[in-house]
């Protein structure tokens, strides 16, 4: 089993920021990518970015349109901790966040690609 753990959640206002993280712990794969996913009640859990594994340090990043220009997802494999820098936020942006990782070598965004997710982070972001 993995155990992804988020953190950094919170209220912001528009146009504020914010840093989540995420650690993932027990057996962790040995190539892995991570992703964030998002929900609101009521509605499908929503890919973010992701990112994928990397031996020489040279990650793959891709983002949702809605994101893209704002937010920045990077990952510090030796702390098996990927990081999610929200910038210029919205009042759309207010969702559950979710991290989750797949083993393997590409970069995913399907939610039904990913093998493992965390418990959520509320980000609210008032307007």
């Amino acid at each position: 089993q993995v155990q992804l753990v988020e953190s950094g959640g919170g209220l912001v206002q528009a146009g504020g920021s914010l840093r989540l993280s995420c650690a993932a712990s027990g057996r962790t794969f040995s190539r892995y990518a991570m992703g964030w996913f998002r929900q609101v009640p009521g509605k499908e859990r929503e890919f973010v970015t992701t990112i994928s594994w990397s031996d020489t340090r040279t990650y793959f990043t891709y983002y949702a349109d809605s994101v893209k220009g704002r937010f920045i997802i990077s990952r510090d494999g030796a702390k098996n901790t990927v990081y999610l820098q929200m910038n210029s936020l919205k009042p759309e942006d207010t969702a559950v966040y979710y991290c989750t990782i797949k083993q393997g070598l590409g970069y995913y965004s399907k939610r039904d690609e990913y093998d493992y997710w965390g418990q959520g982070t509320q980000v609210t972001v008032s307007s």
